[in-house]
């Protein structure tokens, strides 16, 4: 049994220029063209349309059906690999909307007569540690690390710096008072930083992973002393000293 193009398309409910272009792209040939001119598609024709139509109704663009099909790839991973791209574009424009939301908050602020941090607004959380954030602990964890950074609003951004900056506070003066690493008072900053760190998804210690937990308490402290970029956090080296001493302590005795 054979149908003629227009047959074709009025059952199939498209129209007879669209079974042209499947045909231009390669994606769809008639089973034939008679000497009249007319083309004719066979039942083989019709199962392949289904296919076609039945991707496109699912979003998928003819490039994509054309793979699967000149691959004789099986539909349900065509569609697998397309479920792949849609969660690869689903996640680029969350991160445009959260972009957006942030520039839309900035502007709220400015009409207020606040001044918006511009680097709070734009920068990701790990954005300028993440070769050392891959190295010590995978992609999983600089990819959460920074969506959960771009899924706070502007205000609760500026919240959690400045809780960060209170905590760094507390070391300094802990560090000015003279307090020993291994007492109470630097015991209890070590604590509460330990929690600072549990609070920011992919980590080691947001996981619960004990012995990586450990790795990660330690690492930070000796990057405080050692790394140029974190040695100014505490003001000067003897206090991140004392926050470094005093974090290996914790590690050692309480986890």
């Amino acid at each position: 049994m054979e149908w003629t193009i227009q047959e074709l398309a009025t059952r199939a409910g498209i129209t007879s220029r669209t079974l042209r272009h499947y045909d231009s792209v390669g994606l769809l040939a008639p089973s034939r063209i008679g000497a009249n001119g007319y083309r004719y598609y066979d039942a083989g024709a019709v199962a392949r349309l289904q296919r076609i139509l039945f991707m496109r109704r699912l979003g998928m663009g003819l490039p994509a059906i054309a793979e699967v099909l000149a691959d004789e790839v099986d539909t349900g991973d065509g569609l697998r690999a397309h479920i792949a791209e849609l969660e690869k574009e689903r996640d680029r424009l969350e991160r445009q909307i959260r972009s957006v939301r942030l520039t839309l908050e900035a502007l709220e602020a400015l009409e207020a007569g606040t001044e918006p941090r511009m680097d709070v607004m734009l920068a990701g959380f790990n954005d300028h540690y993440k070769e050392e954030v891959v190295s010590r602990w995978g992609e999983h964890a600089f990819r959460a690390s920074n969506d959960w950074w771009h899924s706070k609003t502007l205000g609760q951004q500026r919240a959690w710096k400045q809780a960060a900056e209170e905590l760094v506070a507390a070391w300094v003066a802990a560090a000015r008072s003279g307090a020993a690493p291994a007492s109470q008072e630097a015991q209890s900053l070590a604590a509460r930083h330990i929690q600072w760190l549990s609070g920011i998804p992919g980590t080691p210690t947001a996981e619960g992973d004990r012995e990586r937990s450990i790795g990660m308490v330690k690492c930070p402290g000796d990057m405080y002393v050692d790394d140029p970029r974190f040695a100014g956090m505490y003001e000067d080296a003897s206090a991140a000293a004392f926050v470094r001493d005093a974090l290996h302590v914790y590690a050692r005795t309480r986890m």
